[in-house]
């Protein structure tokens, strides 16, 4: 298999499943241009990969490729099972976990979009920061008590969510207005393989 990631991005989530996993995957960075997103190492055109231009994709072995990122971290946890990356399918948990990876799809990286972009006013950008900080609230409130987001254990709805956690500096949000978001956020980001993908990516937590 080939994972596509541009370093920091979203594609960290998988990044970091795949290396909690040991999974045997090549790593595939790609280089964004103007207008042109070209891979790294096998010179190819990403939107020949990719037609929406955006990381995450996954090669299968069959050439196949999948894209975005909640379902391709939910594969890769099954290609591994004694990982226990994922609560078993049909358990109360496993449905939790899908509830979070929607969440953090929807409210939490979906909200960051403004965040990156140039062309709005200081007004509109305040109004997406205090919007994600509702959105930080709530999960500041579900991990009261809590180490994992689910099940007690590392899932692969933690390597998503530290991964858009990341993020909270460019929006300049002080994890210490969210106290279980903050130790949560170190607990993740001490993790072995956590570190390693990073490493591996260039960036720092």
């Amino acid at each position: 298999m080939r994972l596509y990631y541009a370093p920091g991005a979203c594609s960290l989530s998988p990044h970091i499943v795949v290396r909690e996993a040991g999974l045997d995957v090549e790593m595939e960075k790609v280089v964004f241009g103007d207008g042109v997103r070209t891979t790294e190492l096998n010179k190819e055109n990403y939107y020949e990969v990719n037609p929406r231009g955006y990381v995450p994709a996954l090669r299968l072995d069959s050439g196949e490729v999948m894209t975005e990122g909640a379902a391709i971290v939910q594969y890769l946890s099954d290609q591994a099972p004694g990982k226990n990356l994922s609560p078993k399918q049909g358990s109360r948990e496993h449905y939790q976990l899908l509830e979070w990876l929607t969440y953090i799809s929807t409210e939490l990286h979906k909200n960051f979009g403004p965040t990156f972009r140039k062309d709005l006013s200081e007004d509109e950008k305040k109004k997406a920061v205090d919007k994600l900080k509702v959105r930080f609230g709530w999960v500041d409130k579900a991990l009261e008590g809590k180490e994992y987001l689910v099940g007690g254990a590392f899932s692969i709805a933690d390597a998503y969510c530290f991964t858009i956690l990341r993020w909270h500096p460019r929006a300049g949000i002080d994890l210490k207005e969210f106290p279980n978001v903050a130790t949560y956020y170190e607990r993740i980001a001490a993790r072995p393989m956590v570190t390693k993908a990073m490493e591996e990516e260039g960036v720092t937590k």
